[in-house]
């Protein structure tokens, strides 16, 4: 196999990356000059090397604590869980929240082989249940895998004392309901609220 090969094969193993697309993006790199792509992979082991996942929240950090776990201004007393490290950024984004995170590092999918043990489901019931803890919000993605992985979270907290919800669901702003799907505006009016 060639160098070209082995690259547009590592490439294609990323996600959304085809083999045509991983085809493009070497070619390109070839065209660039040979530092830019000296740079590129010093980048690569480097995140490879430093990034790690926070022990307390599994969220990704270069420091011992994340910033979020670290920082004494959050509300330590709630936990949101999300799916991924990258949902952390779309809900701080929207700056409501002001608890803390943890990160399952995906979602229950037994056709994938993606099981309880697959993530990090134990540290989060231990977290719950050494104290302190008020709500837990169930952050999942609303697919027929995430709906699933926020019903086990329900049933393993169940009994710890905490509060659990779940984040609503529903139309978003500037959306269009003759364009929504029914399961969406079923949501959207299971979690309206009043005026």
């Amino acid at each position: 196999m060639s160098a070209i090969d082995d690259l547009v094969a590592e490439l294609s193993r990323l996600p959304t990356i085809g083999r045509k697309s991983a085809l493009r993006l070497t070619y390109h790199l070839l065209k660039q000059p040979a530092e830019q792509s000296r740079r590129l992979a010093q980048a690569l082991v480097t995140l490879a090397e430093k990034v790690h996942p926070c022990p307390r929240c599994f969220n990704l950090t270069e420091a011992e604590l994340c910033a979020i776990c670290a920082d004494p201004r959050r509300d330590a007393t709630m936990i949101c869980v999300v799916e991924e490290a990258s949902d952390i950024g779309a809900i701080e984004r929207s700056g409501e929240f002001r608890g803390t995170y943890h990160v399952l590092g995906g979602r229950l999918a037994p056709l994938d082989g993606i099981g309880p043990d697959d993530l990090s489901i134990a540290p989060l019931v231990a977290r719950v249940g050494a104290g302190g803890v008020r709500e837990v919000i169930l952050a999942t993605n609303a697919k027929l895998e995430g709906e699933a992985t926020a019903l086990y979270l329900q049933q393993q907290l169940a009994g710890t004392g905490v509060s659990l919800s779940r984040i609503a669901r529903g139309l978003p702003v500037g959306g269009d309901l003759e364009y929504a799907d029914g399961v969406t505006i079923a949501q959207a009016l299971t979690a309206r609220r009043q005026l």
